[in-house]
């Protein structure tokens, strides 16, 4: 059993969001990600669900075209291959477990790269 502790994970980055991963297996990725306000992960679309659970701060998830505002409590989830981000609000750090599965290849995390790079929270749309 792998046991969680948000507060003894916890890290934040001032340049990025932070993703401390605590658990991978061929079938599943678990982090916590760690968010400073205005803070993204940027829009991509791997071939694995996501769920997002909101444990502090408020924000933004992105789901397909829609997006919804997320707060403390909130649990989303996002099938395979539509587009997917998460931003934390411009005056709130956010943090969230994330659960994907299966975990996403290197790959299909070259847009997070790219929006990272460029500042851009849907760098799909270029």
């Amino acid at each position: 059993m792998t046991a969680i502790d948000f507060d003894a994970e916890r890290t934040y980055d001032d340049e990025k969001f932070s993703a401390v991963e605590v658990f991978r297996s061929e079938r599943m990725k678990v982090v916590c990600g760690y968010f400073e306000p205005g803070q993204f992960i940027p829009v991509h679309a791997p071939s694995s669900d996501v769920l997002i659970d909101v444990r502090s701060g408020t924000g933004l998830v992105r789901d397909g075209d829609g997006e919804h505002r997320v707060e403390p409590g909130d649990v989303v989830t996002i099938e395979a291959d539509a587009d997917r981000g998460v931003k934390a609000d411009d005056d709130s750090r956010l943090k969230a477990l994330l659960v994907t599965a299966p975990p996403p290849t290197d790959a299909e995390h070259e847009p997070v790269r790219r929006g990272l790079r460029t500042g851009e929270f849907d760098p799909t749309d270029t």
